[in-house]
């Protein structure tokens, strides 16, 4: 299968950190799962969760779940760099091990931290989807900046009301 046909079945999600967000991180993480099961649907079956706080590492739970309820899906991690989670508390820390060793790919984007790797990380895997899932509250941030950078690049992005 060539990079482009591997594409045509990838979905990216970009989305706030949880102080960030506005509404109930339940009723977050309930639209997450119908637009991922939405993908699933429409015949899109590798999901790429760039493994930031909140909406990434929701949603890379979410997909985690379904696929052990048999849902023939894979998560790739496509992290900023290697230690990007050093400064987070033990509970996130703990999250985003688990969902290390249970994706199908683990990538680190970026050699190093720089003040660019996030957009890196951004732009790359809305290179690698066909689909963006984005949770978003309408303020500037780098959801917002990948957001445009799909819209840009002709990839379709699909709503959540962050």
């Amino acid at each position: 299968m060539t990079e482009t046909e591997k594409r045509m079945h990838r979905v990216c999600f970009t989305g706030h950190r949880p102080e960030k967000l506005t509404r109930f991180e339940w009723l977050i993480k309930r639209d997450l799962e119908k637009q991922i099961r939405q993908a699933i649907a429409d015949g899109l079956d590798v999901f790429i969760t760039g493994m930031a706080r909140g909406v990434d590492i929701w949603a890379a739970e979410i997909v985690l779940k379904l696929r052990s309820k048999g849902e023939p899906i894979k998560l790739i991690c496509a992290c900023p760099y290697e230690g990007f989670e050093e400064r987070w508390d033990a509970n996130w820390k703990s999250r985003y091990q688990e969902i290390l060793n249970a994706a199908d790919l683990v990538r680190y984007i970026c050699p190093g931290y720089s003040k660019a790797c996030f957009q890196i990380r951004n732009e790359w895997m809305v290179n690698h989807a066909a689909r963006v899932i984005a949770v978003f509250n309408n303020t500037p941030s780098g959801t917002m900046n990948t957001i445009e950078y799909a819209i840009k690049q002709n990839v379709p992005v699909e709503f959540i009301k962050g």
